[in-house]
């Protein structure tokens, strides 16, 4: 029996509420169960100096967790000087998720900043990012098609990730903490709305797996991402 007394392949309670941010071209309250992340999308007329001129644009993330997401306050990495690698490596895979759906020379040489800051954290935090990051660019585009900037379609697919794990030998979808904490094995699937893959993290915490398990964490996933991927489409309209 899992803590949450979930079905070994059922998703936590998943929202995703558009539109929440006044300013943002594009915005996202993604809720996965008690993980929650604010996602905004912000349109800049500028690029990176390395890619002036190439008549291309660019999607960039920026992640953080607030000090009281989790249960004893974290300092601010502002205030330290310097992001954890952590963050660095969540906010990369944001990005690199986010443009492998993305047109980049349909969206002309602008930059879009995908920012997530995680509100409350119950594991899965990088998960629930990427999925209301579609949400919450898909508005930004939105945004730009209605003024004309962009003509030709930008987005090519949904994209949608989730976490699967071994936990007490049994594959379960979408962890929580209380069990992220205990698992043999934690994996993070990243798939399109097609069901291709983008990007698979997995480490055996204790015990080492097999291919077998490896595919019904991937089974798992698909169907998780699957289910995501509907929700997207329905807030949407």
């Amino acid at each position: 029996m899992r803590p949450s007394r979930r079905a070994p392949d059922e998703l936590r309670a998943v929202s995703l509420e558009r539109g929440v941010v006044k300013y943002a071209e594009g915005s996202c309250l993604v809720k996965f169960g008690d993980t929650h992340v604010l996602v905004t999308a912000s349109l800049e007329e500028r690029l990176p100096p390395w890619l002036k001129g190439q008549g291309r644009g660019w999607i960039t993330a920026e992640y953080g967790m607030l000090p009281r997401a989790t249960e004893t306050r974290t300092r601010r990495e502002a205030s330290a000087g310097k992001q954890g690698g952590r963050t660095v490596e969540i906010q990369r895979l944001i990005g690199r998720s986010l443009r492998s759906v993305v047109d980049l020379v349909a969206l002309g040489e602008r930059q879009i900043t995908l920012d997530c800051d995680v509100i409350q954290a119950d594991g899965g935090t990088r998960t629930a990012s990427i999925t209301g990051a579609w949400v919450a660019l898909a508005d930004c585009l939105a945004w730009m098609k209605s003024r004309s900037m962009i003509s030709a379609p930008v987005l090519r697919d949904h994209i949608a990730a989730v976490s699967c794990g071994i936990y007490r030998g049994t594959p379960v979808l979408d962890l929580d903490y209380a069990e992220d904490s205990e698992a043999d094995t934690d994996a993070n699937f990243v798939m399109t709305g097609k069901g291709l893959i983008v990007e698979v993290q997995g480490t055996a915490e204790k015990d080492p797996f097999s291919e077998q398990q490896l595919l019904e964490l991937l089974a798992l996933a698909r169907k998780g991402t699957g289910r995501l991927v509907d929700l997207q489409k329905m807030a949407a309209t």
